[in-house]
């Protein structure tokens, strides 16, 4: 019998899809990659105040090269199993929630500046989100009282996902 664990019922990978967050991520870049040009390429200090080349360097690799990558490989990935839901923003964090800590799950519109401050992993230890475009989530609220808002292009079908997770563990318990 396989490990319950290892069996995905439900998986998602969202990326950042907001035209002005990639407007932002490109525009620090072209700056980046302009001032690069003209500093190092062309020898012509840029700016009012030029820093040292080594500067500009650094600067270059990690806003006109690393920033934009960075955003490339980020994504939220949410899955669940027969026993937990696992919440990861790759590559800076991973959560995992139990499925037996969860009391409530609803699936709802929210307001991500409103209610959590914005887009990304966002609130405080008692009202948590993990989201990165649109409206839509799962609300979890667990058995210590914290909420944790999960979003998702396909939030009916995680709330499903994770309820039948919920009835599928205490039908087990019940069972034994």
């Amino acid at each position: 019998m396989p490990e319950t664990s290892l069996i995905i019922i439900f998986h998602e990978d969202q990326r950042f899809r907001q035209w002005w967050v990639w407007l932002m991520v490109y525009g620090v870049a072209a700056i980046q990659w302009w001032g690069f040009i003209q500093q190092i390429a062309l020898g012509k200090p840029w700016g009012n105040n030029p820093g040292p080349d080594w500067m500009m360097w650094l600067f270059w690799v990690l806003f006109g090269i690393g920033l934009p990558v960075f955003f490339h490989i980020l994504r939220l990935t949410v899955e669940v199993t027969p026993e937990h839901i696992f919440v990861g923003y790759r590559p800076l964090t991973k959560r995992i929630i139990r499925l037996s800590d969860v009391t409530r799950v609803e699936a709802r519109t929210y307001k991500a500046i409103r209610e959590y401050g914005g887009y990304g992993l966002r609130g405080t230890s008692r009202n948590m989100a993990y989201n990165v475009s649109g409206n839509q989530g799962v609300e979890l609220t667990l058995s210590d009282g914290r909420r944790v808002m999960i979003g998702s292009q396909r939030a009916a079908e995680l709330a499903l996902a994770i309820d039948s997770g919920r009835r599928r563990f205490h039908s087990e318990l019940d069972s034994e």
